[in-house]
C-alpha cells in the first residue's frame, strides 16, 4: 500500500537535512575520536573519496621491474627498468628482477580498473604488502629475507601451501620461516604463482629447482631442468648429476651421463668434478663407459681428495687424501694404465702404500701374477659410430688431388651428438703419409681443431683423425667441418653422395659450404665420414 503523500515528504525533509548538516557532523566526528565504522552506512560510502591518495606504485605482468623489498633489501644499480604507477610513469633503480612490488599501497579507487586481466591484477600482488595476510622469513639467519604473499594465491599455485593454509592441520601463524630455501630462488617460485612468469638465472636455478620440488610446482621444476639441459657443458656435467640424484630427475641424470662419458675428461678435469659429493664420485668412478684413459682418472681423483680435504678442513697430506677418498680409491682401475702412465703417476703419488704399489708392478711383469684389490677389466667406453655420406668411392689420374686447398661440408643433426672426428679418404697411388688439419665450426666460430698426421695403405678405405675432445653438437643447428691435407696429391672420393642420411637413431643433413675451396660438396669430394658419439 503507498505511502500517504505528507509521510513521503516527511522522510525526504530528513534526508535532505541529514546532508546538508553533514559537514558539521564531519568535524564533531574527527573531534570525537569516534570512529567512522559506527556512522550511519551513507557516511561510509562517503567517506571512501575523501580518503588521501596512497603512493601506489603498481607494475604490469608484462614489464620486469624492481623495487626495494619490505624489509628494506639494498637498491642495486646493475638494472633499470621501467615501473608504472597509478597517475604516472617513472623510472627507479631495482633489484634483481624477482624482487619487485614491494613496500607499496595500492591505490583502492583505481588500480583494478587500470588493470583489466585477472593476470595483471594478480601479478601487482606479487612481493607486495598490500592485502597480504601471511609474511615468509627466507633464507639461513642472518641472511633471510621477509617476504609478504597472499595465502589464497599460494594455495591455489601449490598443493603444499594449500594444506598448509587451508588443510586439516592448517598454521594460523602470520610469519613462517623457510631457512633451507634461497631468498632469490622463492621470489622467483611466487612470481611464477602470481603471474606465470618464468625468469631463471644460472646461479638460482639450482636453489629455485630445489624450492618447486619442496612445494610441488611441477611446471617451474620442469622449466628448471629443461634450462638446466640446455646449459649443460663438461665443466658443470658432474656437479649437475649430483643434484639430478638429489632431485630424482632420470632425464636430466640421462643428458649428465651422455656429456660425463662422451666427454670424460673434460668432465673429470673442470672444477665442478672437485664440488661432488663421496656417493656421487664412486657412482662416476664404477660407469663403464667413461670414454677417457685410467690415468686422467686417477688425478682427477687426486684433485678430488684435495678439495674434500679443504672442506673438511684437513691439511692435504697423503694420508689425510687416502682417507677422505675412502674405498672409492679401489675403484679405480690402476692395473689397466700402461706401465709407463702406472710409474710416472700412480706409483709416485705417495697415496699407494708401498705393498700395492710392489704388488702392481709385479702384475704389470711378472709371470705369477699376485692378487689386487683394484678391479683389472679396462672400462668398455664408448664405441664411435660413423656416418657415411658417399655411396661409392672412385679414383681417376688427375681427377682429384689434395693441393693444401679446404674441403669442407656442411651438416645438422636431428638430435644431439659428439663429433669426435672425421673419416678421411688417402692416396690413391700407394702408402703415403699426410699432415691434415681438421676444424668444426659453428657460425664462423672455431668448436675445435687439431693438426695431426695420418698414413693411408693405398686402399679406397678411410682413416680416421680426431679432435682432441669429442665436442657437443646441438639438433636443428647446422655446424661446418673442414680439412686441409698436405700430401699425395692424388686421393680417392666420394660420389653419389646423399643430401639426408640415417646413421642408428640419428639423422644427418649435407649441405655445401662456402668454405670449401678443393671442389668438395653434398654430391661428390671428400669428407666422406663424421665420426660420433650419441
Amino acid at each position: 500500500m503507498p505511502e500517504p503523500p505528507d509521510c513521503l515528504y516527511g522522510r525526504i525533509m530528513k534526508f535532505l537535512t541529514f546532508f546538508l548538516l553533514l559537514p558539521e557532523t564531519l568535524k564533531r566526528t574527527r573531534k570525537s575520536g569516534k570512529q567512522p565504522g559506527k556512522l550511519p552506512v551513507c557516511y561510509e560510502i562517503v567517506t571512501l573519496s575523501l580518503k588521501k591518495k596512497m603512493a601506489a606504485e603498481l607494475y604490469p605482468a608484462s614489464i620486469n621491474t624492481n623495487l626495494p623489498n619490505s624489509n628494506g633489501a639494498a637498491v642495486s644499480a646493475a638494472r633499470k627498468k621501467s615501473i608504472i604507477q597509478v597517475t604516472q610513469t617513472v623510472t627507479v633503480p631495482t633489484t634483481t628482477a624477482t624482487q619487485q612490488n614491494i613496500n607499496n599501497n595500492i591505490e583502492t579507487t583505481s588500480w583494478q580498473s587500470t588493470h583489466p586481466t585477472l593476470r595483471e591484477r594478480n601479478a601487482l600482488m606479487f612481493n607486495n604488502e598490500h592485502m597480504a595476510d601471511v609474511h615468509f622469513i627466507v633464507g639461513s639467519p642472518g641472511e633471510s629475507q621477509k617476504v609478504p604473499a597472499h595465502k589464497y594465491v599460494l594455495a591455489v599455485g601449490s598443493s603444499v601451501f594449500g594444506a598448509m593454509f587451508y588443510g586439516d592441520l592448517a598454521e594460523g601463524e602470520s610469519e613462517i620461516h623457510i631457512p633451507d630455501v634461497e631468498p632469490a630462488a622463492f621470489l622467483i617460485m611466487l612470481k611464477y604463482m602470481y603471474s606465470d612468469e618464468i625468469e631463471l638465472e644460472a646461479d638460482t636455478v639450482l636453489a629455485t629447482l630445489y624450492a618447486a620440488k619442496k612445494y610441488i610446482v611441477p611446471a617451474l621444476a620442469k622449466a628448471c631442468v629443461t634450462f638446466l639441459e640446455t646449459s649443460l657443458e663438461a665443466k658443470n656435467a658432474c656437479v649437475l648429476l649430483s643434484q639430478s640424484r638429489l632431485f630424482e630427475e632420470p632425464e636430466l641424470t640421462q643428458r649428465c651421463w651422455e656429456v660425463i662419458d662422451a666427454q670424460a675428461e673434460l668432465a673429470l678435469c673442470s672444477e665442478g668434478f672437485c664440488e661432488i659429493d663421496l656417493q656421487t664420485l664412486e657412482i662416476i668412478l664404477r660407469r663403464e663407459t667413461l670414454n677417457t684413459r685410467e690415468a686422467v682418472v686417477f688425478r682427477a681423483v687426486l684433485e678430488w681428495a684435495v678439495a674434500e680435504c679443504r672442506r673438511q678442513g684437513l691439511a692435504a697430506t697423503s694420508r689425510n687424501k687416502r682417507a677422505v677418498l675412502g674405498k672409492a680409491l679401489y675403484l679405480v682401475r690402476l692395473p689397466t694404465m700402461t706401465l709407463e702412465e702406472f710409474a710416472d703417476g700412480a706409483a709416485q703419488s705417495d697415496v699407494l702404500t708401498l705393498e700395492e704399489t710392489h704388488d702392481i708392478f709385479l702384475w704389470y711383469t711378472a709371470a705369477n701374477k699376485p692378487k689386487l684389490e683394484f678391479p683389472l677389466a679396462q672400462r668398455a667406453g664408448l664405441t664411435p659410430q660413423r656416418c657415411h655420406r658417399f655411396q661409392s668411392s672412385a679414383y681417376r689420374s688427375n681427377q682429384w688431388r689434395y693441393r693444401g686447398r679446404c674441403d669442407s661440408i656442411q651438416f645438422a643433426v636431428d638430435k644431439r651428438i659428439f663429433i669426435a672426428g672425421l673419416g678421411l679418404y688417402g692416396s690413391s697411388g700407394g702408402k703415403a703419409e699426410y699432415s691434415v688439419k681438421i676444424e668444426l665450426k659453428r657460425q664462423g666460430a672455431t668448436l675445435a681443431q687439431n693438426l695431426t698426421k695420418f698414413v693411408s695403405d693405398g686402399s679406397s678405405s678411410t682413416f680416421s683423425v680426431w679432435f682432441e675432445h669429442p665436442v657437443q653438437v646441438e639438433q636443428d643447428t647446422f655446424y661446418t667441418v673442414s680439412a686441409v691435407l698436405d700430401g699425395n696429391e692424388l686421393s680417392y672420393f666420394g660420389q653419389e653422395g646423399m643430401t639426408e642420411v640415417q646413421c642408428g637413431k640419428v639423422t644427418f643433413q649435407y649441405q655445401c659450404s662456402s668454405d670449401s675451396t678443393n671442389g668438395t660438396g653434398v654430391q661428390g669430394g671428400q669428407i666422406p665420414e663424421l665420426v660420433f658419439y650419441a
